[in-house]
């Protein structure tokens, strides 16, 4: 007879078998005696973060770069509720993780216990699956489905709630190597008259237009992306989630689109005939007006996930299944065609968008006194030799590092896309830079983000995680100004970021280097210095232009066609 364990125990030896490298976490009495076997055991490495966000914000970041599920554990109650916005964060971007919250023990569940709130109630909205663990025999069957939901199809959070009678309970452990759930069983391969169809189709087209979202990325297929791509010869246009997975200098890459998208992008999507998207969801910040979206064009649509296809656009040819996959079998088929690339300067559909490309879309003064943002963005990015990790906050920063920091590889930018989540970029660099030791880790922020999060300063010294934030203050809530300036009559309300901290000697009270830069001319110098601290974390606080805006934009209610340029750009007389 096989020897009984705790519950607690049962779990560590199943994260373990799942081969799980970091735990996210903050204690709690639900989860003592999970934490005392913690204590017990070195398989499994316990990061201890000081507030239950920043532990889903590390393990989302460890996900994003590593393509392997983030892992959290944290008590009942407020423990669990802290985690929500990290937990949405990760649904609206589709990161595979696993959420462990604590739970009073089963007989108190309903009565109002010490630290009770309802986790799979309060989560079933912005997680792809939740449990409740009702037995200690049930326990690690369930951590091996949650795992296999969080990875496989369309990734996704997945929270496992535990009370704490589970965890002292005893029982025989054994973790199985595969798991079948009749009920969830996604599609892999695309369906192959579909697929003939698709490239039959796309090797018609006189105005093609390739538009690829995160799910490349997410499926690690930049590989199968750069040869359709390259065998065709079109052009390419990135989602905000989709950067890196095809390399951001390569000629073909238009950059990214929508309503921060470069003009080309945008006026490519406009007037393409045949437009192949490929794991994206055609979300608002992409499409613009629904109505005038790629008016012209016939639409293909690969995605592993069904539910995406067609739900906000219709779409001509859709294609269920993962990209790698689907992409794989077009290259056959178009390999076997003997198609011939477009000539990217004789043929007439790349003529006209050299032209677009020729109109300098995001150009800024480059002799300004004041620093500008997007100056020190293309200064980090040359001097990494676009090769960092990037996270970032959510704001203008966060777009002028998705504008002009060159990205050539997947998985090497980290960010909140869906949700907009403030506080997101320090906790994400812990986790990236927990997984890649050796790796150099930005965090491109704003004194407004920064602060949300402040307190994983002290995780990073713990930890002795090296990780660089250049902070762009420009002591407003940089969009929300921007807003205000376009479409409230500069009405700026509360959006002035009064009464901030001296952020040198903040980064210094918590045993880090602070930097601060006022003058361009001091840019490039003090960047290389802080990059040459290798075993420092440095906090550089980089005073920039308040007044500079994020150009180019699509305002709400407008097509892709109708753009916001920088002040100064004449299209009409610059297209003539």
């Amino acid at each position: 007879m096989a020897e009984k364990i705790r519950g607690a125990e049962i779990l560590l030896r199943a994260l373990a078998d799942e081969g799980v490298e970091f735990i996210f976490g903050y204690p709690g009495g639900a989860v003592l005696h999970i934490y005392d076997e913690i204590f017990k055991q070195e398989k499994v490495k316990h990061i201890l973060v000081r507030h239950e966000q920043g532990a889903t914000h590390a393990a989302d970041g460890y996900a994003r770069a590593t393509g392997k599920p983030g892992v959290v554990l944290v008590t009942s109650g407020p423990g669990a509720t802290n985690c929500v916005t990290g937990i949405a964060t990760a649904y609206m971007d589709s990161i595979p993780m696993v959420v462990l919250t604590g739970q009073v023990p089963k007989h108190l569940i309903g009565n109002d216990a010490f630290q009770e709130v309802d986790n799979v109630g309060i989560t079933r909205p912005c997680v792809k699956h939740n449990f409740m663990v009702e037995s200690v025999e049930d326990l690690a069957i369930t951590i091996k489905k949650a795992f296999h939901v969080a990875t496989t199809g369309r990734p996704g959070p997945v929270v496992v709630d535990i009370p704490k009678d589970i965890t002292a309970d005893v029982a025989e452990y054994h973790y199985p190597d595969k798991i079948e759930m009749r009920s969830y069983k996604p599609v892999t391969r695309g369906h192959p008259g579909q697929i003939k169809r698709a490239v039959d189709l796309i090797l018609s087209a006189k105005k093609p237009m390739i538009y690829s979202g995160g799910g490349v990325v997410l499926d690690d297929a930049a590989e199968q992306l750069i040869e359709f791509t390259r065998l065709l010869g079109y052009p390419i246009t990135q989602t905000l989630m989709g950067l890196g997975a095809y390399p951001a200098e390569d000629p073909q890459n238009l950059q990214m689109l929508g309503m921060h998208g470069t003009y080309e992008a945008n006026m490519a999507m406009h007037q393409c005939d045949v437009l192949i998207a490929i794991g994206a969801r055609f979300d608002d910040r992409v499409t613009g007006k629904l109505e005038q979206f790629c008016p012209h064009a016939k639409i293909i649509h690969i995605d592993i996930d069904p539910a995406s296809i067609s739900k906000n656009v219709a779409v001509d040819i859709p294609i269920v299944g993962s990209v790698s996959n689907v992409l794989s079998e077009m290259n056959k088929l178009i390999r076997a065609s003997g198609f011939e690339p477009l000539d990217l300067e004789k043929d007439a559909w790349w003529q006209q968008i050299n032209k677009w490309r020729a109109i300098d879309c995001m150009r800024y003064d480059r002799n300004s006194e004041i620093i500008k943002p997007q100056y020190v963005i293309e200064e980090l990015s040359r001097l990494t030799g676009g090769d960092a990790f990037i996270t970032s906050d959510v704001g203008q920063h966060q777009m002028w590092a998705a504008q002009y920091y060159k990205f050539n590889k997947p998985r090497r930018w980290i960010n909140s896309g869906g949700l907009g989540t403030m506080g997101f970029g320090v906790p994400a660099a812990m986790g990236v830079q927990l997984a890649y030791p050796d790796e150099l880790v930005c965090c491109i922020s704003g004194e407004a983000s920064l602060v949300m999060c402040i307190q994983e300063l002290s995780t990073c010294l713990q930890y002795d995680l090296p990780i660089k934030i250049i902070s762009l203050n420009n002591r407003y809530m940089g969009m929300v100004r921007q807003w205000q300036e376009f479409f409230y009559d500069r009405r700026y309300s509360h959006s002035y970021m009064d009464a901030l901290p001296d952020f040198v000697k903040l980064a210094e009270s918590f045993g880090h280097v602070g930097m601060r830069v006022e003058k361009t001319a001091d840019v490039t110098g003090a960047l290389e210095e802080a990059l040459g601290m290798k075993d420092r974390l440095v906090l550089m606080d980089i005073v920039t232009d308040q007044t500079e805006n994020v150009y180019p934009m699509i305002a709400a209610g407008k097509g892709h066609n109708e753009m916001d340029l920088p002040p100064g750009v004449d299209v009409e007389r610059e297209l003539s």
